[in-house]
């Protein structure tokens, strides 16, 4: 039996990011219903604030200087409630009592995916800041999802408090800006096509299935 070819699916996303919430759950239900796609998924590095200072800053001043102040937080978050709702997620933003720097949160995704363990680091993640409004800037929570997700937390622990691969994390987010991508979710498929924002797990369905098809016909299935 031929083993059937792989897809490179890259995904650029920010763990406090909620449209990259979404969108995984979306592209999720799209995987789950399609058990036999080809893709190989990895996750690369953006900051939707990369100048925010290391050790955070507290959530109410983020949303005064980024929205200027509640109203224009609760407005600017309303579609993003709203998605969230139809996708069966609950986002706890009145528990969010701060606004982590995620650069630390990008290192952990990174060695993960040296263990192979990026997809359960990245779940670990949104849950712990979405759900459980634990602040993913904080080593001792990060080293508790290393933990979880199967790998040694000491070890992420003694990790996080050099700076190992924090210039590489600098360089690649830097790197994808110069490329063109200016927002996340911006998942590219087989280096090739950049499928851009929180997309609905049908067009996922249709983009395997033609990417199947293509597969079949190329007798590389």
């Amino acid at each position: 039996m031929t083993q059937m070819a792989t897809v490179k699916l890259d995904i650029l996303s920010d763990p406090i990011c909620p449209w990259c919430y979404i969108g995984k759950t979306h592209l999720d239900k799209a995987l789950a219903e399609v058990p036999d796609h080809p893709f190989v998924t990895e996750w690369h590095p953006f900051q939707l604030n990369p100048d925010m200072p290391r050790e955070g800053m507290d959530r109410r001043e983020y949303l005064e200087r980024k929205f200027g102040g509640k109203e224009g937080a609760v407005k600017a978050y309303a579609p993003v409630v709203e998605h969230a709702e139809k996708a069966g997620l609950t986002i706890n933003f009145e528990a969010m009592q701060r606004t982590p720097n995620t650069l630390d949160a990008h290192r952990l995704i990174h060695w993960a995916g040296i263990e192979g363990k990026q997809t359960q680091v990245v779940d670990a993640l949104f849950q712990a800041y979405f759900v459980d409004a634990k602040d993913i800037g904080d080593h001792a929570v990060l080293a508790e999802i290393a933990q979880e997700a199967g790998m040694e937390a000491d070890v992420a622990a003694r990790l996080l408090e050099g700076d190992s691969d924090v210039q590489e994390i600098r360089d690649r987010d830097a790197h994808s800006r110069k490329m063109g991508v200016s927002s996340v979710p911006t998942f590219i498929v087989a280096n090739q096509h950049a499928v851009p924002g929180a997309q609905p797990p049908e067009l996922w369905k249709q983009v395997i299935e033609d990417i199947l098809q293509q597969l079949k016909a190329a007798g590389t299935e």
